[in-house]
């Protein structure tokens, strides 16, 4: 290689350096005791969006497709407070990428939204388990970015344990009060 060349690479990667996102991404991850085809479903679907924790949803499940959502009962879709991610691609049944295209107009870190975006891996985990993964991307080091990094750790957190709640496996003794429950008998 040559010395002009060796000193333009050189140069380029320190300017690639000087400004790529120097943050490490933001991951979540746990287990659902439900199959990846039924994990798929909650996240493309407008009623198993549902279970993330939405009181709203609707998806149009295509690249370039949208999940628009809105956490409050009283709101509704296509108001300013609805969140609209863009599909940016997918594997079924194994991953999902996204981006929040539009922010609810409350949200608290407009200037540190634009250049990220969240993929969603699933992976078998033995019989009718899935793991999840989230993983967030694009942050950088500036203070808005990393609050809003924390801010997506503990959602992403609360979000995955509310999904996997419902599929929590019950003790033997719930099962027989339940099933006690429904005959009637004491």
């Amino acid at each position: 290689m040559s010395r002009g060349l060796s000193a333009v690479l050189l140069c380029v990667a320190g300017l690639w350096s000087q400004t790529a996102p120097a943050a490490e991404p933001q991951v979540t991850e746990g287990f659902i005791n439900a199959s990846p085809a039924e994990v798929w479903r909650i996240f493309t679907t407008a009623e198993g969006y549902k279970q993330t924790g939405v009181a709203y949803a609707d998806v149009d499940f295509k690249i370039g497709g949208t999940i628009r959502t809105h956490y409050d009962a009283k709101g509704r879709l296509g108001d300013a407070n609805t969140i609209v991610n863009e599909i940016l691609a997918f594997e079924p049944e194994r991953m999902l990428a996204i981006r929040i295209k539009q922010a609810p107009a409350d949200f608290k870190y407009p200037d540190a939204i634009a250049g990220t975006w969240t993929v969603i891996y699933l992976a078998p985990a033995g019989n009718n388990m899935t793991q999840v993964r989230i993983v967030g991307l694009g942050y950088t080091d500036t203070p808005q970015s990393q609050a809003m990094r924390k801010f997506f750790a503990e959602g992403n957190r609360w979000t995955l344990d509310h999904i996997a709640k419902p599929y929590w496996p019950k003790c033997a003794k719930c099962v027989a009060e339940e099933a006690a429950a429904k005959s009637g008998t004491p």
